[in-house]
C-alpha cells in the first residue's frame, strides 16, 4: 500500500498493454475517452491500470484515470488516512498542496482529493488536482479494494491554474461519486 501513496505522475507508459483488470475499454468519463495505456502488477495482491485519452502522453498528460485494484481486504480508513498524510507531507514543501476528505452517507466509500503541484528543472510547471475514490467489496468469502483515481493537469503559472482547477473541483468530486465503475475481474494467465 506504500508504493501506492507516490504521485500518479511517475509511470511510463508501454506499447501492447495487457488489461489485468478484465475492464472493456475504452472508458467513458466526463465525456471523454479514455484508453489503457499502462498495466501493471504491483505485486501478487495489487494491480494498476492507467488510462489516458486517445491524444495524450503519460509525460506531459492534462487527464488521467487510473485503477489500482487489491485482491485482498485492505482496511479502507487506514489507507484514506495514509494518503491524506502523505498529501500534509508534502505541504511542507509545496505550498499548493492540500487535502481534504469525503465520507458517503453509508460509511462504504471515501473521496480524498488534493491539489499538488511541480516545478521541473526541465519542462513546465504544474498544478494536479487529484480525486481519488476509495471502495471494498464482498463476494462471498473474497475480500477486495479499489482505489479510483482521476487526476487533471494545468500547466504554466501555477497560481492561476490551480484557481482554475479549484472552480473545477465540485464538478470533478461529483463526476467521480456518480462514475459507475465497472466490474472488475483481475485476469487469469493462460
Amino acid at each position: 500500500l506504500l508504493l501506492f501513496i507516490s504521485t500518479l505522475s511517475f509511470v511510463k507508459a508501454q506499447d501492447n498493454v495487457p488489461d489485468l483488470l478484465s475492464i472493456p475499454g475504452p472508458i467513458e468519463y466526463d465525456g471523454t475517452e479514455y484508453f489503457l495505456t499502462w498495466s501493471k502488477p504491483m505485486s501478487k495482491t495489487l494491480f494498476r491500470q492507467q488510462y489516458l485519452p486517445a491524444d495524450e502522453k503519460i509525460e506531459d498528460f492534462v487527464q488521467l484515470l487510473d485503477f489500482s485494484f487489491f485482491n485482498k481486504e485492505i482496511e479502507m480508513e487506514l489507507a484514506v488516512r495514509q494518503k491524506v498524510e502523505g498529501i500534509q507531507q508534502r505541504a511542507k514543501s509545496d505550498k499548493f498542496a492540500k487535502v481534504n476528505v469525503i465520507e458517503s452517507p453509508d460509511g462504504k466509500e471515501y473521496i480524498v482529493d488534493y491539489f499538488i503541484s511541480e516545478s521541473p528543472e526541465k519542462g513546465d510547471s504544474f498544478i494536479e488536482y487529484n480525486v481519488y475514490r476509495f471502495k471494498s467489496y464482498e463476494n462471498g468469502t473474497d475480500k477486495s479494494f479499489l482505489i479510483l483515481a482521476h487526476a487533471k493537469r494545468m500547466y504554466g503559472d501555477l497560481k492561476s491554474s490551480a484557481k482554475s482547477l479549484a472552480r473545477q473541483r465540485d464538478h470533478l468530486i461529483t463526476t467521480m461519486i456518480e462514475f459507475k465503475i465497472p466490474e472488475i475481474k483481475v485476469a487469469t494467465k493462460n
